[in-house]
């Protein structure tokens, strides 16, 4: 009878953050005021992927600004609240049939 050795490193499961609380590291490192346009808000973050489900399915920056139909941000907190539901849209949505074949898939 054999028993698994211990794990190395920490204990701490990872976490994955998708959605607008994956923005946070790009907002806390960018040179960015508000108020700001949307083409600000890319330049300044470098128009990253964002994760919008636990899948890793991500969606570019300017496309997720694309649909939220506002183009000039009083704050952060007003560009992450017309942000959040479109992420959530593409989050509902399942990120099409390609991807729902994708996790089914077990590699």
């Amino acid at each position: 009878m054999a028993v698994r050795p211990p794990q190395q490193g920490d204990d701490e499961p990872e976490s994955l953050e998708f959605g607008i609380a994956a923005l946070d590291p790009y907002l806390s490192e960018a040179n960015l005021t508000f108020p700001a346009t949307s083409d600000e808000i890319v330049r300044a973050l470098g128009d990253p992927a964002i994760p919008y489900d636990a899948n890793d399915n991500t969606v570019a920056l300017s496309e997720a600004l694309a649909a939220v139909g506002q183009s000039q941000f009083e704050s952060e907190r007003e560009f992450l609240d017309a942000l959040h539901p479109v992420l959530e849209e593409y989050r509902a949505s399942g990120g099409g049939l390609f991807s729902q074949l994708r996790a089914l898939l077990p590699f």
